[in-house]
């Protein structure tokens, strides 16, 4: 047998400048926004990313975010939801510090100025989704949560920018993390293009290194992922020795806009909240079949539903199968999933008077770079949030709606053990 030996560097050539902070933040995302934000508190901040800062899968996040907020949910009954999805392959700690925080972590979000739908009584209007029991997605621009979260998170940070505690590189490839002679994360190598007073290859130096930099999508042929979820930070962790768990967990969203067998890259969502609204799925031969195949029906867990759609399609002998949201109504579709209708007529589809073509596609890696409750990795110094990160939340498969929830939470938690741990960090 051939032994494999991992390369604990990438050949790039040696850093011609370094950037010096107390907590290095590599990612974008409601991840990495966060810690930015709240780890000032532990010292001065650099945060990096890969391209501009809103281009992360956060901004793509149609559906909500998950927490127990209505008066007839609970932590409890978040918890049941999220255990069941998972297989029984979570973490139960962890879940239970997710769904019990999480309520509280989203009307921080609320009061940072991330504008949710309002009900009528003025509190956050809640929705449903595939495997919750309950109206637990807090949701904004009908279909635009994860850009709305985006945007206010990224104001906050320009508005705190000038601050001599915070600092942003962009267009920025972090190329490796750095450790010192005892092992401890003191820094990344990157690659920045075209920001003028940096250039080329250098080193963001610090005494302790985040890691958020999402997921891994474009590994595969069709993604709802953007362009920049190129796995960067599983690598990374891998190279500098950090635990990796989980990898073979990868969430397939079965509601994907089929565009033909020819389509790569990064494809169209169709949120789950659509189905949460009442759409139904029916094969190609018009007949719905999830009801038959789970109590849920179409808002079964994800990975029940993309099985239901896959053999569907099998059965069929179909590349697809039917979305039909048109009774409806073309009013509420276009007020409730604006970005989903604008984006089906650029194809030609109306979901108001015509059957969307679906199909599954990969959506959101489960596994990845193991971390405890403060989101600590095996490598001192090292931290990992977001889908980049293993917490221990998602199982075998993510319930819908909780990544952002998961990224919000423990961007918090790090927060936290960063103000009580570098102070004993020379």
């Amino acid at each position: 047998m051939t032994e494999f030996r991992l390369p604990r560097r990438l050949l790039t050539e040696a850093p011609g400048w370094a950037e010096h902070a107390d907590v290095v933040v590599v990612g974008s995302g409601i991840a990495g926004l966060t810690i930015a934000l709240e780890a000032r508190k532990a010292g001065r901040v650099l945060l990096v990313t890969k391209t501009g800062l809103p281009a992360g899968s956060t901004a793509w996040a149609q559906g909500g975010i998950a927490a127990a907020l209505g008066p007839e949910d609970s932590p409890e009954q978040h918890l049941h939801d999220t255990l069941m999805a998972g297989g029984g392959l979570c973490d139960e700690d962890a879940v239970r510090t997710l769904v019990t925080e999480g309520p509280q972590r989203v009307r921080e979000l609320a009061a940072l100025g991330t504008e949710f739908e309002r009900a009528d009584d003025g509190t956050i209007a809640l929705t449903r989704e595939g495997g919750h029991r309950r109206d637990r997605i807090a949701h904004a621009g009908g279909d635009a949560t994860g850009k709305e979260i985006s945007r206010a998170l990224i104001e906050a940070l320009r508005a705190v920018e000038e601050d001599p505690g915070i600092d942003v590189i962009e267009h920025a490839l972090v190329t490796d993390v750095l450790t010192d002679a005892h092992g401890r994360a003191c820094g990344v190598s990157l690659h920045v293009i075209g920001e003028g007073r940096i250039d080329g290859v250098g080193a963001a130096l610090g005494r302790a290194v985040v890691l958020a930099t999402g997921g891994f999508g474009q590994v595969y042929a069709s993604t709802t992922n953007p362009p920049v979820s190129t796995g960067d930070g599983v690598a990374l962790a891998l190279r500098a020795g950090a635990q990796i768990v989980d990898l073979e967990f990868v969430q397939f969203h079965p509601t994907v806009l089929w565009l033909g067998r020819t389509a790569k890259g990064q494809q169209p969502l169709i949120s789950e909240a659509v189905r949460g609204e009442g759409a139904h799925l029916r094969d190609v031969e018009g007949r719905r079949f999830m009801a038959d195949r789970h109590e849920l029906a179409e808002l079964a867990p994800r990975d029940v539903v993309a099985k239901g759609v896959v053999t569907a399609m099998a059965e069929t002998a179909a590349e697809h199968v039917w979305l039909d949201a048109r009774h409806l109504g073309a009013e509420f579709l276009a007020e409730r999933f604006p970005t989903i209708v604008a984006r089906c007529r650029s194809y030609g589809i109306d979901p108001a008077t015509d059957l969307v073509p679906v199909a599954p596609a990969q959506h959101y890696a489960s596994g990845g770079v193991r971390t405890d409750l403060r989101g600590r990795t095996t490598v001192p110094g090292l931290y990992a949030c977001g889908e980049v990160s293993w917490t221990g939340v998602h199982g075998a498969n993510r319930l819908a709606s909780n990544s952002l929830l998961e990224g919000l939470v423990w961007g918090h938690r790090i927060a936290i053990d960063l103000a009580e741990t570098l102070a004993d960090v020379p």
